[in-house]
């Protein structure tokens, strides 16, 4: 075995050297079997803890630490440790870097030292995240205790070389939402009964898993459920002790959990009426917590995630806002400290984004920019924006609760879809907070880790793409590269239709079928049914040690997925064949009970153990429903047959029902011939992956057959363009013509609410009568358009 972790770079764009970690020993290297781990006399708590922590990571692989030896490990931060201070090494580069790490190996640093492993921080976090660094060089994964994931034994392990690295992005959070069905019932009955909610112990979990994924910052969970984080003070105090900075929502301003910590009638909650009254209320968080490390949300909501009180036009809102705003301040400076260097946060979300240009914010306040609840960013900082000196942020979403669906059981967003968007963002200078809502964690074990290296380190994860990068996460979760192709497929199929808006109605609207032609639904199960086997290959392969974290963070995933598509499509084909084919169409209900059968079974094993109550399969209820889909209708047991056996037998099922007609045609697609003006992005869309323009103007030619009058039809993703308001726009050129497209969409309306659920967006254009070949070019107009493919229909469009 024989593992490397490169040096990434720095911030400030310096390549450093790497970090060499090896069963063999070398004339350079240091054995840390054995190595005594030395922190500093003073060490901040933190520090101490990471050291233990060390530790205990070694004894994982089967190390040992000894109490004194000539071969040691020196944790601390610069400053505060006495050995590192002696040592002469030039750790120049670490001062003022907001938490930096330097890692090296020394030969005969000190009397009776042979050998040192320098982990040398410029801050406390910094300090930590070396330590953990080294670690998941080791073999150890963040998700050691969230999906008990153990490390393999590689027996003496041997490191050389040295590390310097630090943040990209300053702040890096993580935000608990919609934990009803989750994080609430499983602490609040499994793991923390004494609190009956999540409590200290449950938030101390969360704050190693942070500290090991290389974040730092946390908006805890703040729905009704469950009480507010601040009405247990160990709950703050923890938070310091680990050096996470506590934030909150859009919806919290002052660290205020107005859910559940607004005693008064909601109809007071409202500046306009009662201002004196609200004040007093952050007044109090301000005197509780103006001693931690804190991110201030201003601005001001309503009541769990509604609607500001107050005003009445845009202009009274804008000026209402000023006012609070500007007092907010002025309670800062009175309870914490000078509001220049008190890290603050405005969050334009939803109904506030359309008041910003009246707005007077603070220039040091940090703005933060908001996804539309479904990964695509609505808006980033302008030029003048971007030059703000509290400088621009994200909040983005992996999981949501709200309209047109939720989407609130697996994790389900592709990767590519989140770098591309952010690293948009990144590059319009978006770089002092992102904050992700990633549910109740689990299972969002892939895009959390996806998620905190991209905001560690943009440049080196948006290089890979991916499925780069998930080769190395599956090699450092399970020693093999095999599974990255299992996840990028679950990846793929699923952005066509996420398992939970397997409903092509809106809530309110009459039901309405998938529109899926049978072949079209044999090639989405046969799909699956191809992960599945592969899935059934490796799983052989995986380490005992790591079955359980295999099943947790791979093969639940994949298999619920497959079985909820097949239960839905099982169901179509049902009531789509019971009149006419009443004995096929029983083989089908029995085919979707079956596949309901082994879903709540495969779900029951995942809650199984101390994990009881972390998942629900969505919908888990019947609360929300505005925003969720309905459970699916399944038939009476009585009217199905024997059900087949497998999921590839509904796929042979729904072959033998040809000749049927087709729902739909299934359109001839074009060839697509691109240059350098654009760049694939594999992951996203269908087939190979999209073409994002690299700039305006880009073209693209395709080429078909057409017979008569002909429909053109060119999807693109459903992401924003760089230009508030403004709508993606292309030209196709044809026989001497320009022919516009456009693809409008206002805020969250019914051509957005579509986009989002399929990942999709048409637009079509009736083209010039003519037969045969037939060859047309797309000009885009804006960079960043992101190209799905195109098809031609025989005769005019409709």
């Amino acid at each position: 075995m024989r593992a490397l972790l490169l040096g990434l770079m720095l911030a400030s764009g310096a390549a450093q050297a790497g970090l060499d970690v090896s069963t063999r020993a070398t004339a350079t290297s240091l054995p840390l079997d054995g190595a005594v781990i030395v922190a500093g006399t003073n060490a901040d708590p933190l520090e101490a803890f990471v050291a233990q922590d060390l530790a205990d990571d070694l004894k994982r692989l089967g190390l040992r630490t000894a109490a004194k030896g000539p071969v040691q490990i020196w944790v601390g931060t610069v400053g505060r440790h006495a050995q590192i201070a002696a040592a002469g090494l030039d750790l120049s580069k670490l001062k003022n870097c907001w938490e930096c790490f330097h890692i090296e190996v020394l030969r005969n640093p000190a009397p009776g030292v042979k050998q040192a492993l320098v982990i040398a921080g410029a801050d406390r976090r910094g300090t930590a995240y070396g330590v953990y660094t080294l670690s998941q060089a080791l073999g150890v994964s963040p998700w050691g205790w969230w999906a008990d994931h153990a490390p393999l034994k590689r027996g003496p392990l041997h490191v050389s070389g040295s590390l310097q690295d630090g943040p990209a992005v300053k702040y890096r959070g993580l935000f608990i939402n919609d934990e009803d069905w989750g994080l609430q019932p499983w602490a609040a009955n499994t793991f923390e009964p004494e609190a009956r909610n999540i409590g200290p112990r449950t938030y101390e979990q969360v704050f190693r898993l942070l500290l090991r994924l290389k974040a730092n910052t946390l908006w805890p969970a703040m729905h009704q459920v469950s009480r507010a984080f601040n009405d247990n003070p160990r709950n703050a105090e923890l938070a310091q002790r680990y050096g996470i900075v506590m934030g909150s929502s859009h919806a919290e301003p002052m660290l205020r959990n107005n859910v559940s910590e607004w005693k008064a009638p909601h109809e007071q909650y409202n500046y306009a009426t009662h201002p004196q009254q609200v004040r007093d209320y952050w007044v109090e968080r301000l005197k509780a917590n103006g001693r931690y490390e804190s991110l201030f949300t201003l601005g001001m909501r309503g009541i769990h995630d509604s609607g500001m009180q107050g005003g009445g036009s845009v202009a009274e809102k804008q000026a209402l806002m000023n006012r609070l705003l500007a007092d907010q301040r002025e309670l800062i400076q009175q309870h914490v400290g000078d509001p220049a260097t008190v890290p603050q946060v405005f969050v334009p979300y939803k109904e506030v984004l359309p008041l910003l240009p009246g707005l007077n914010l603070p220039d040091d306040v940090t703005m933060v920019w908001v996804d539309d609840n479904f990964g695509y960013i609505r808006q980033f900082p302008d030029a003048a924006q971007s030059k703000r000196s509290g400088g621009s942020g994200v909040y983005y979403h992996l999981s949501y609760l709200g309209a047109p669906l939720s989407y609130l059981w697996l994790d389900t967003t592709p990767p590519a879809l989140v770098a591309e968007e952010m690293g948009r963002a990144f590059d319009a200078g978006v770089r002092q907070l992102w904050v992700v809502n990633a549910g109740d964690i689990k299972p969002h074990e892939i895009n959390l880790s996806h998620w905190f290296d991209l905001a560690w380190n943009p440049a080196a994860v948006r290089a890979q793409g991916q499925q780069a990068y998930l080769r190395g996460l599956s090699q450092r979760l399970f020693g093999t590269e095999e599974i990255a192709a299992i996840w990028d497929g679950y990846f793929r199929v699923n952005f066509e239709r996420r398992p939970e808006h397997l409903q092509y109605h809106l809530p309110g609207e009459r039901m309405k079928r998938s529109g899926m032609s049978v072949a079209a639904m044999q090639q989405r199960l046969s799909r699956f049914a191809a992960l599945l086997a592969a899935l059934d290959a490796v799983r052989p392969r995986i380490a005992a040690s790591q079955q359980h974290a295999f099943f947790h963070i791979v093969e639940y995933p994949l298999r619920a997925s497959a079985l909820a598509n097949e239960r839905f499509f099982a169901l179509e084909r049902y009531a789509a064949t019971l009149e006419r084919d009443p004995q096929g169409a029983r083989a089908f209900a029995a085919q979707a009970h079956r596949a309901d059968r082994r879903l709540k079974a495969l779900t029951a094993r995942y809650n199984a153990g101390r994990w009881q109550g972390i998942l629900a399969e969505e919908p888990a209820d019947g609360l929300w429903t505005s925003y969720r889909q309905q459970a699916p209708l399944l038939p009476a047991p009585g009217l199905g047959g024997n059900a087949p056996d497998a999921l590839n037998n509904l796929v042979s099922a729904m072959a033998d029902l040809a000749p049927l007609p087709l729902v739909e045609p299934i359109a001839p697609s074009l060839r697509v011939t691109a240059n350098d003006a654009w760049r694939r992005v594999p992951g996203l869309g269908r087939d190979e992956g999209v073409l994002a323009a690299r700039q305006a103007g880009a073209t693209l030619q395709l080429q078909g057959q057409a017979s008569g009058p002909t429909c053109l039809r060119v999807h693109v993703l459903p992401s924003y363009a760089a230009t508030p308001g403004e709508a993606w726009a292309a030209d196709v050129l044809v026989d001497g013509q320009t022919l516009p497209l456009r693809w409008p969409r206002g805020q969250q309306d019914a051509a957005w609410a579509q986009g989002v659920l399929a990942n999709r967006l048409p637009a079509s254009v009736t083209l010039p009568e003519r037969s045969g070949p037939l060859t047309v070019q797309l000009r885009a107009q804006q960079r960043d358009l992101m190209f799905d493919g195109a098809e031609v229909t025989a005769g005019t469009c409709r």
